[in-house]
């Protein structure tokens, strides 16, 4: 086995995870988490409960009613959360859809979705309705819109038809995925850019007759490969392979290879949460920290959900 130069101390011993021959996979222990993992381990808060999910990510909340108006220190302490655990989960939250919006309202403007039908009562929610008529195909890992000139800062899920079993949504954390890198890695990406495309996965929805008007109003937009959070000031990676088209400055094969390696970084479980589903369950993340991935696992079964989205800040170096 070829080793990294990645190495921990732990007592009088150094730890070295290793690559398999021959291939970009990383086996032995992941040590960048621990740091993290006890940090999270060790907070404490006033207004809810959390109970830790991930190692470095995740949390379900519990101690608090998300449908009634929630006083200002304890939204506060929701938004906290969320930027510690990256993504949070509550659970029997029998939600309304105005309830919905006015909570998800508490943390900025909402956003309307141009390409996915809404809730019609709510055109500032998503609603996802699969079947065996219409198929899920949320099985990549994705930030949400970044082919927005300023894409979700979160977004706010609601379960509310879930099959009996399949349908649960996986999130991996971003700020470790990008820790995870070699230097080498990280310095070359260090000052790329990536180019983001609606038409990536949304270009064949749209009618031909009306595709110049979407693109005039939805150009392709630029974000850092390497973002720097506007709340946590911490370094996370911006890139995925639903809405990237390229790297700016690189040619198609070079660009195509290194989206590929930096998306393979979601896919290690060491950063991951696993969250599944019961009716009237939220997940909340934070979309710049997290990536997400929707297991496709369920067809034929209904599966029911409603989004909405906080629109956040441009991303930034």
């Amino acid at each position: 086995m070829e080793t990294t130069t990645k190495t921990a101390d732990v007592g009088n011993r150094m730890i070295q995870p290793s690559r398999l021959d021959g291939y970009p996979l990383i086996v032995g222990p992941f040590t960048h988490v621990a740091a993290e993992r006890d940090r999270l381990s060790a907070l404490r808060w006033q207004h809810l409960e959390a109970r830790q999910v991930g190692a470095s990510i995740g949390a379900e909340i519990s101690g608090v009613d998300l449908t009634v108006p929630l006083a200002a220190e304890v939204i506060a302490e929701i938004r906290q959360a969320l930027h510690e655990y990256k993504v949070i989960f509550f659970r029997d939250q029998t939600m309304a859809p105005e309830q919905h919006i006015a909570f998800a309202k508490r943390f900025g403007e909402l956003e309307i979705h141009p390409f996915i039908p809404s809730n019609t009562a709510q055109p500032e929610l998503v609603r996802f309705e699969k079947s065996a008529e219409v198929a899920g195909f949320e099985n990549s890992w994705h930030h949400d819109v970044t082919w927005r000139p300023q894409p979700s800062m979160g977004a706010v899920l609601h379960g509310i038809s879930i099959p009996a079993l399949g349908g649960d949504t996986l999130f991996s954390d971003m700020y470790a995925a990008y820790e995870s890198l070699d230097d080498e890695t990280k310095e070359l990406i260090e000052n790329l850019d990536a180019v983001h495309d609606y038409t990536q996965a949304f270009g064949r929805f749209v009618p031909e007759e009306q595709r110049a008007q979407m693109r005039v109003q939805h150009p392709a937009v630029t974000h850092p490969v390497v973002c720097t959070h506007a709340a946590t000031g911490r370094r996370h990676l911006y890139v995925n392979r639903v809405f990237v088209s390229h790297i700016d400055g690189m040619d198609a094969d070079e660009s195509r290879a290194l989206i590929d390696r930096l998306c393979r970084q979601a896919d290690a479980p060491e950063h991951q949460c696993r969250f599944q589903w019961e009716p009237d369950s939220i997940a909340f993340w934070d979309n710049r920290a997290v990536q997400h991935y929707a297991a496709s696992d369920y067809w034929p079964a209904i599966r029911v959900m409603e989004r909405a989205s906080i629109i956040g800040p441009r991303p930034a170096r």
